[in-house]
């Protein structure tokens, strides 16, 4: 067996076993620890591996999602640079139901901007105008991550490879026009329980929301892919993520953008995760 056909079959190997750790909801060990040459494009490939698995049993594609944009993320994670994931339309959570964490690991919330496209957004050369342009409305958004790697021990293509870390999203009710909004100076808050746990600006995201896109477009375009009219792009957060686990409500706030709320009941099904 050759080189490649053996780096095939570990890429395919690790893509089974995020696969099953998901949806036996249990955590597994990095694969980083059993495959320290692991490189991005390998993780990219994993990801795209388990996509393909899920488009082919239903699941659409709704959106892209891009994490570790802002620093407090990425000192939390140990990384320098951000990532993206897809975003299928099983992930969306309606905001009048409450979240049954037993789906779930070990689950964390992110408040961020939801920008919604109106138009196609295809690179390369994009800039924050052709943002601006193609967006018919943002909103306030949680995105719910949970890793399927044990105790969030994520080096970067740990996460890329399990998607971004992504699991659900939940957008909120208030849809407003990206025109005049100055998006680079929001200040954010994450609310738990009654009690502010995080506060920010989404000046942190890249120096600009609209950055974070501006990159994931012309990231995608050298595949060849375009981020379709009527897609969801998240473009990272400015604030630290919360474990949820042991909480009743969430709620976040963008100024200029409105509320998310988020109700939580149960408990993470995973019984090698402590919280």
């Amino acid at each position: 067996m050759n080189q490649d056909s053996t780096r095939a079959d570990d890429l395919a190997r690790m893509a089974n076993d995020l696969f099953d750790a998901e949806f036996e909801r249990r955590s597994i060990e990095p694969l980083t620890d059993s495959l320290p040459d692991l490189t991005l494009e390998d993780a990219y490939k994993i990801q795209q591996l388990n996509i393909e698995r899920r488009l082919v049993t239903g699941e659409k594609i709704i959106g892209h999602k891009i994490g570790l944009t802002g620093k407090p993320m990425q000192e939390k994670f140990g990384v320098n640079e951000p990532d993206y994931g897809h975003l299928l339309d099983s992930m969306y959570h309606d905001e009048s139901k409450p979240l049954d964490l037993g789906e779930l690991i070990d689950p964390q919330v992110e408040v961020e901007p939801g920008f919604i496209l109106g138009k196609d957004l295809a690179g390369p050369g994009l800039t924050i105008d052709d943002v601006i342009a193609a967006t018919d409305h943002l909103v306030t958004c949680f995105e719910v991550i949970d890793s399927r790697i044990t105790n969030w021990r994520i080096k970067l293509p740990d996460t890329v490879a399990d998607n971004g870390s992504s699991s659900r999203f939940t957008l909120g009710v208030e849809k407003t026009s990206p025109d005049g909004i100055a998006l680079e100076d929001l200040e954010t808050l994450l609310e738990v329980d009654g009690e502010i746990v995080e506060a920010g600006n989404t000046s942190a995201i890249l120096g600009h929301p609209a950055n974070g896109i501006v990159w994931l477009g012309n990231k995608l375009a050298e595949f060849g892919i375009v981020l379709e009219a009527g897609h969801v792009v998240l473009p990272g957060t400015c604030l630290r993520s919360f474990r949820i686990a042991g909480h009743q409500l969430a709620t976040g706030r963008i100024a200029g953008l409105g509320d998310v709320a988020l109700e939580i009941e149960g408990k993470p099904y995973s019984k090698n995760v402590g919280n």
